[in-house]
């Protein structure tokens, strides 16, 4: 996890661009980073004389003063300490260089000598520059002297009428209260380096991982001399052997160019990648890609091997604001990422949004997360779990450990966000943590960190998730598609809905080259499945989706038969009452699924076959079946399908395709089909 304090200050210009970069965001440049090396509180607001003088009359002092402050523009730190340590030593009541000496040694990352200039200078003149308050404040709660915190803060609060800096010191009380009791109750927490075929020297982060947990893709800084910034960002991508470890990881190509790409989401099955490049607004991202803003969403296809040339969102997904950090969710429908708004000086804002893939196949007006998310400060690193209703992210708004801390909240039934919680200590801490990833099961998180013992820098992790945090449990699903007629694979569009809801569950493309696809579904539910590909009858399924056993998951096939006289499909997901000819509302998907082929087809006729089982007598089986047949066509017919088009027939249970000596056997007796004539 990223350090509690800022870096050394001569690594502070690298880290202001790496840091950008690791979050998605486009480098802000020198100004920016110059920003955190001295912020707007930072001693050179001193610099110049105020209008009441400085604190001492002594003009040596005044001029040592003045000497370091130089000196730290400059970035000549030792000679920037030795100067403000002599203008302080001259006049004991110089408060100046005593918080030009905080700041400094709170820049280079010495709490403990930052605290206690902070403190000797409020000694002095608690009142002269109230922001120390604040400052000397948050030192102390990442150092857990929560009492002490919490006097600085209120003593802040005091002093300060803005409204956005109460708001931050109001919740630094927030975060004391949280802090000093959460410590005390510990969550289990035993994080295990992914290796070295996955790490390296260099830093690893953002994970993203398959719903089978066997392919792992990550960004991967690596050293680059081209680059302004002297480093590079690329995707890199393992798989598990068939021992289960991970094998070397190697780039992943058609995706990396010379730009920076990073924080990339697959879809479940892993064959659609979106991912943040930054090209700079209106400047190009590769073969003439062009941004709309400093970092964009961009996204590409696997097909077999290889990867196909990225594409930009384009509005309005991205703007001229800051697109980030996608996760897009099982269904393969809906997209959450960070937008970053712009302010004159820095970054304004983080939030979470959300966009859901429209019918025309572009994706919608984005939506931001309500208050239960995001917050006046920052959001990012969101990850919506394969169950569709857990969301991770990280946060610096919530009451936390201090810097950015890991959440989890979960909708409710009415698709409201419930509250955010604190994933706990140890695995918040005083930095900052992101990027976790929790695998389709629930069981297993993924994150990075650059704690000890790693290759260097930034590694990836996985540890076991205590129950209380983990997600709604999720299976996956592999299938094929092919065509009936010759076992050819076939590209189509497998979709699947949740019967009891008739919405759709999630939805994914089959490989053209092997007809393969893979989804991932919660547990305990029945599903319908379709599959449809131009110039083929759609197929039709419902199956009942329970925890995979063994780790081995159900394999479905979908075999199209050609769109052709004398095809035929079984409408599985047609429902009736027993003994009734009723539609029941499951059915709604399947009968819009044949209606739009009708339609999509002006040409072809088609009779609707209704069959029973063997239970009852034989006349009423066969009025039954006549009755069922009926009802599927005068939906058709009551929707605009010419009557011409469409004819019905029962046959009762004279034409069985199972034994009727089970359930089994006569419940795949029960169906309507449907003939091309």
């Amino acid at each position: 996890m990223s350090p509690s304090v800022l870096p050394p200050p001569e690594r502070s210009l690298l880290f202001a661009c790496t840091r950008a970069l690791r979050t998605g965001w486009a480098v802000w440049g020198l100004r920016a980073a110059l920003l955190l090396l001295f912020p707007l509180q930072a001693p050179q607001r001193m610099h110049a004389q105020p209008p009441g003088g400085y604190t001492t009359k002594e003009s040596k002092a005044i001029k040592l003063y003045e000497d370091g402050l130089d000196a730290m523009h400059a970035r000549k730190w030792d000679a920037a300490e030795g100067s403000l340590k002599k203008a302080a030593a001259f006049d004991e009541r110089f408060v100046e260089p005593r918080y030009a000496l905080a700041e400094l040694y709170a820049m280079k990352g010495d709490d403990p000598a930052a605290m206690q200039w902070y403190r000797e200078a409020i000694g002095i003149a608690p009142r002269f520059f109230p922001m120390a308050h604040l400052h000397l404040a948050d030192i102390e709660f990442r150092n857990q002297d929560f009492v002490a915190a919490e006097a600085h803060y209120k003593s802040f609060l005091e002093m300060e009428d803005e409204p956005v800096r109460r708001q931050r010191a109001k919740l630094g009380l927030d975060n004391c209260a949280f802090a000093a009791k959460a410590i005390r109750q510990p969550v289990p927490f035993e994080p295990v380096n992914l290796g070295p075929a996955v790490n390296s020297p260099d830093p690893e982060y953002y994970p993203c991982i398959t719903a089978d947990d066997r392919t792992l893709l990550f960004t991967r800084d690596l050293p680059d001399g081209a680059s302004p910034w002297g480093h590079q960002e690329d995707f890199y991508v393992s798989t598990r052997d068939e021992q289960g470890a991970w094998t070397t990881a190697r780039p992943v190509s058609g995706v990396v160019t010379p730009a920076n790409e990073g924080a990339g989401t697959l879809s479940p099955d892993g064959r659609f990648i979106i991912f943040t490049a930054c090209a700079g607004i209106d400047g190009d991202y590769g073969a003439g890609r062009k941004g709309l803003g400093s970092c964009d969403l961009f996204i590409s296809r696997r097909i077999g091997n290889r990867w196909s040339p990225p594409e930009n969102l384009g509005p309005p997904v991205n703007s001229r604001h800051w697109e980030s950090q996608p996760s897009l969710g099982s269904d393969g429908r809906t997209l959450y990422y960070v937008r970053g708004t712009q302010a004159r000086d820095g970054i304004q804002s983080m939030d979470i949004f959300v966009t859901r893939l429209q019918e025309d196949g572009s994706f919608g007006p984005p939506e931001k997360l309500g208050p239960q998310i995001n917050t006046p400060f920052q959001e990012e690193s969101v990850q919506i779990h394969p169950d569709g209703r857990t969301l991770y992210f990280s946060s610096n708004g919530h009451p936390a450990f201090g810097g950015l801390d890991i959440f989890v909240s979960r909708m409710g039934d009415d698709g409201v966000w419930g509250p955010a919680l604190n994933l706990g200590w140890p695995i918040n801490s005083g930095g900052d943590e992101n990027s976790l990833l929790v695998s389709a099961d629930g069981r297993i998180a993924y994150f990075a960190s650059d704690r000890a013992g790693g290759s260097g820098g930034l590694d990836l992790y996985s540890f076991e998730l205590y129950p209380e945090a983990r997600p709604e449990p999720v299976t996956y699903i592999r299938g094929v598609v092919t065509d009936i007629t010759n076992g050819k694979p076939v590209e189509a569009d497998v979709e699947l809905y949740d019967l009891g809801t008739g919405k759709l569950a999630t939805a994914a493309y089959s490989d053209p080259g092997t007809g393969e696809f893979l989804v991932c579904l919660p547990t305990g539910r029945d599903y319908a499945l379709n599959a449809t590909a131009e110039g083929y009858l759609f197929f039709s399924a419902n199956y009942s989706v329970a925890v995979a056993k063994d780790g081995v998951p159900p394999m479905l096939e979908a075999r199209l038969s050609p769109l052709a006289s004398g095809s035929t499909i079984t409408l599985r997901n047609i429902f009736f009452n027993t003994a009734s000819a009723e539609l029941l509302p499951a059915s709604n998907t399947e009968l819009d699924k044949l209606l739009r082929l009708m339609k999509a087809n002006p040409s072809i006729r088609i009779e609707v076959a209704g069959h029973t089982d063997n239970v009852g007598g034989d006349a009423d089986n066969q009025r039954l079946s006549e009755q069922r047949a009926a009802a599927v066509a005068r939906f058709l017919t009551g929707y605009g399908i010419d009557a011409a088009r469409v004819t019905s027939v029962g046959y009762g249970e004279s034409r069985p395709v199972a034994g009727n000596d089970t359930e089994a056997g006569r419940a795949l007796n029960r169906r309507t089909e449907v003939l091309v004539q």
